[in-house]
């Protein structure tokens, strides 16, 4: 059976990858693609298929499909162009008759009023009118987002945002990895939606707490209107649009639109999510 991952030169899909490695997947039937394929060198030495891919030309999208089964949509990167290039996959995966393609899409999707998540429901739409059969793995957010800012928030001595008293269910990058590589190797999966995100929610102030208690180092939260927020983004470097995305995004988290509670996660992994403490602990260690 082959599993094509797309993306797979990603922090994502390379976890993905070694989650499907672990689960006796034989090597030679994962395809790893992506734009950077040299990334992949180490899997290629374990006999893992890598194969170079290129959204704009859907006749490289539709070589690399090619005997596909399962495949593994990892949203693209590039902001206000993911929609035609996870469109291009999917067109090449019914072409193909694939048998599931597993579509990593945003915590609850459907209700959400992030910008962030406006291309993922175009996404979602897709998928519906494609009539391929598909799952979709709704990711919250990545611990990983506040992990790799930490020696940033350690030198500024505050965590600023405009996510209020919001919660926000996040888990480490790995955990999400695993419950993909779970879905792909599992049979009956077709019209499933999982809303995936940690098994303890917190807060910013609560962010603020843990990576005191994790580094020694007091910090505080700073909660700021969002286009204050925005603006300090773009005052570090952050290009405007993106800036603007982000403090929407805390927004969100402000209403509730990153809390999950399913527990679909911890089920899919079959342990509990790595936790906010933990993932600040490594970090800290290795700062």
């Amino acid at each position: 059976m082959s599993i094509v991952i797309t993306g797979a030169t990603g922090q994502l899909g390379r976890h993905v990858i070694e989650a499907l490695l672990e689960r006796n997947v034989p090597a030679s039937d994962i395809v790893a693609t992506g734009r950077s394929v040299h990334k992949l060198a180490d899997f290629a030495g374990q006999g893992v298929q890598v194969r170079a891919i290129d959204y704009s030309d859907p006749t490289s999208v539709a070589a690399v499909l090619k005997g596909a089964r399962r495949v593994l949509l990892i949203s693209g990167t590039d902001i206000g162009q993911r929609v035609e290039q996870h469109r291009t996959v999917i067109e090449a995966a019914k072409a193909e008759g694939v048998e599931l393609l597993a579509y990593t899409s945003i915590a609850n999707a459907d209700t959400t009023g992030m910008k962030l998540a406006a291309e993922h429901q175009a996404t979602e739409a897709v998928l519906r009118e494609s009539g391929v059969p598909f799952v979709l793995l709704r990711n919250g957010w990545y611990l990983e987002n506040y992990t790799d800012q930490l020696p940033g928030t350690l030198a500024q001595g505050a965590l600023s945002g405009s996510a209020g008293d919001g919660k926000v269910s996040g888990a480490a990058r790995a955990d999400y990895a695993h419950a993909a590589a779970a879905v792909l190797v599992a049979d009956g999966q077709a019209g499933k939606v999982y809303e995936l995100g940690g098994d303890e929610a917190f807060t910013m102030a609560d962010l603020a707490a843990e990576i005191t208690a994790a580094t020694g180092k007091g910090i505080t939260y700073n909660n700021l209107p969002a286009e204050d927020y925005a603006g300090l983004l773009k005052g570090v470097g952050i290009p405007g649009a993106f800036a603007e995305i982000l403090a929407d995004s805390d927004l969100g988290i402000a209403r509730g639109d990153l809390l999950v509670s399913t527990g679909d996660l911890r089920k899919l992994i079959g342990r509990p999510a790595t936790s906010l403490a933990e993932a600040l602990r490594s970090a800290a260690a290795s700062a």
